[in-house]
């Protein structure tokens, strides 16, 4: 598994499980879970978190940008305006220019306002930024996407922090089989099955905070998330045998004896 590299905006990475850092009781728990994730890669909302003000407790200064990468997101943006301008807001801090981009469109469901996440991208991506965009499970939107320039296309598995776990597998079939970026689940991932059915159907990584964070023990979800995901993708490269309707003998008839 050391040679399956996941590959983002040109870097490698061995860890396919992206965290969040929102809802725990403390930066120091953030930092546990983190690293009982294994995950290399963890997503800071800009307007929730503090990562670009030194004279209050930041939270880089618990999971240092030398050892995870941070991946700054604009959580809480109804606007391409405000999208924008929080990516903006990142880079000045200097975060980098690797964002995941929100736009919400309904405050109760936050599902994405797609036109305005094209819109925002089209932007960000004109501005230099490599841009993963939070979409609904449409091939169609996904696609559109990636033809503006954006490293990875992050369709929903359910709303954020439903723990629903994936409800359209086929659509995200279809977005796996279409793309040459890499397609991340992001939203809806609920507990460890989850996370290994996203990897299973050939998505190349997941992004979870809630299914973490509110868990009882967020470390132990931390590290069942980690199996989880390690296993699924060894299933996705080992190939599922075919469903079928009807059973199958497990012996072959070849030599019975009668």
């Amino acid at each position: 598994m050391a040679a399956d590299a996941f590959l983002l905006a040109g870097r490698e990475y061995r860890s396919r499980l992206i965290v969040g850092t929102g809802k725990y009781r403390s930066f120091e728990e953030t930092r546990q879970a983190v690293e009982a994730s294994g995950a290399e890669i963890v997503t800071v909302a800009v307007r929730r978190v503090n990562i670009t003000d030194p004279a209050k407790e930041n939270l880089l200064d618990h999971l240092p940008p030398e050892r995870w990468t941070i991946l700054p997101n604009t959580a809480g943006c109804f606007t391409v305006e405000e999208a924008v301008r929080t990516c903006r807001l990142a880079r000045e801090a200097g975060v980098g220019t690797l964002v995941k981009l929100e736009v919400i469109g309904d405050e109760r469901t936050l599902f994405p306002d797609v036109p305005a996440t094209v819109e925002a991208a089209k932007v960000l991506v004109k501005e230099g930024f490599q841009v993963m965009p939070y979409v609904t499970d449409d091939p169609v939107a996904c696609k559109r996407l990636e033809e503006l320039g954006c490293v990875a296309v992050m369709p929903l598995a359910a709303p954020i922090g439903s723990g629903l776990g994936i409800r359209n597998p086929w659509n995200l079939q279809i977005i796996v089989e279409q793309s040459r970026v890499p397609v991340i689940v992001d939203a809806g991932v609920g507990t460890a099955s989850h996370a290994a059915e996203a990897l299973e159907l050939g998505c190349d990584a997941v992004l979870m905070n809630t299914a973490i964070a509110g868990a009882q023990d967020p470390l132990l979800m931390g590290e069942a998330m980690r199996l989880a995901v390690e296993a699924g993708r060894k299933a996705y490269l080992a190939g599922r045998i075919p469903q079928k309707l009807y059973a199958t003998a497990s012996s072959p008839l070849t030599g019975l004896i009668r």
